[in-house]
């Protein structure tokens, strides 16, 4: 088991220390956090122990699991990995895309693997299909959240629409080549809505929506793709697959067929994926434990983590 240890006991950072306390990959040594009346409480609450400073626990640990606010993520990040120590990030991975290249760079030099938290990689209704998005031109996202003060230290994108930032990215397996974006600051002083187009190389095509002012929560993406559509709920963890074949000669009385203007006629059919219920923050803290174990290549590398900061940053810069 590895020893795990983690920074940062606020909302999220309790929801860590709870499942590394359940895992049989980990060994949860303790925590720190900066707030001492914090510290205290969830010390006494849930029994773990806690640490002094950030220096002690990193000592103490193979693996320091940064749940901090963002503006911490590099300097907490950098003492772990200069300390020879592996480190679950949350996203976005740092505050700036010169920090996180840093990152990359000493995990190098210092040979110890880095995940970042894009945890709806893991959401069952993604993982469902993911294989079957083989080559999206179209892609529509929408991701809306009722006003939550917690997140608004940063801008929406890099609060909410990152994680469709990094699906797409991992899905799209082409360069970007240009963006136009639009934000506004309704109750914080950052944005809270935004709208993003993002075109790639190959010609695909993504629309982004984010919102944190919205009534209602909603995650929805939708892929288009040659003779296929896909649409992953992640909120409800449901998902919509529509695919599309030549007809055959004698259709079925129930069978669905369309004909185009030039008169080909194809089939439509649906398929219902079958999605397993999971824990999906406990998932990517498992399988970061499988890849330090077996020196496998983490699934939100470092580097992608990276990628998706840059590309949310460059939405930001077009406001």
């Amino acid at each position: 088991m590895l020893k795990a240890g983690v920074l940062g006991a606020g909302h999220l950072g309790k929801i860590h220390l709870k499942l590394l306390n359940q895992s049989t990959k980990y060994n949860l040594i303790g925590f720190y956090d900066p707030i001492k009346e914090n510290a205290e409480k969830v010390s006494a609450e849930f029994g773990y122990k806690t640490f002094d400073s950030i220096q002690e626990l990193i000592d103490a640990v193979d693996v320091v699991d940064i749940v901090t606010p963002t503006l911490s993520h590099f300097d907490c990040a950098k003492e772990a990995i200069e300390k020879g120590k592996h480190i679950f990030i949350e996203k976005p991975i740092t505050k700036t895309v010169e920090e996180a290249d840093t990152l990359i760079e000493l995990s190098k030099k210092n040979q110890v693997k880095g995940q970042v938290g894009h945890v709806e990689r893991f959401n069952p209704a993604f993982t469902a299909v993911k294989d079957s998005i083989t080559n999206p031109m179209f892609i529509e996202t929408h991701r809306l959240a009722e006003f939550n003060p917690r997140g608004t230290d940063v801008p929406v994108v890099l609060d909410l629409m990152i994680h469709d930032i990094d699906i797409i990215l991992s899905v799209v397996n082409s360069k970007v080549k240009s963006i136009n974006a639009s934000g506004v600051s309704v109750i914080s002083d950052t944005p809270d809505i935004a709208n993003a187009r993002i075109e790639f190389e190959n010609g695909c095509v993504a629309n982004l929506t984010a919102s944190r002012i919205s009534l209602k929560n909603m995650r929805k993406s939708r892929f288009f793709q040659k003779d296929a559509y896909i649409a992953v709920d992640f909120f409800e963890k449901a998902t919509e697959v529509v695919r599309m074949k030549d007809a055959p000669k004698k259709p079925g009385d129930f069978d669905m067929i369309l004909q185009n203007a030039e008169g080909i006629k194809k089939q439509i059919y649906f398929e219902n994926p079958t999605i397993e219920a999971n824990n999906a923050i406990l998932d990517e803290l498992e399988t970061f434990a499988d890849a330090i174990t077996n020196n496998t290549k983490p699934i939100v590398t470092l580097q992608q983590g990276t990628e998706a900061l840059r590309v949310a940053h460059q939405i930001i810069n077009d406001f």
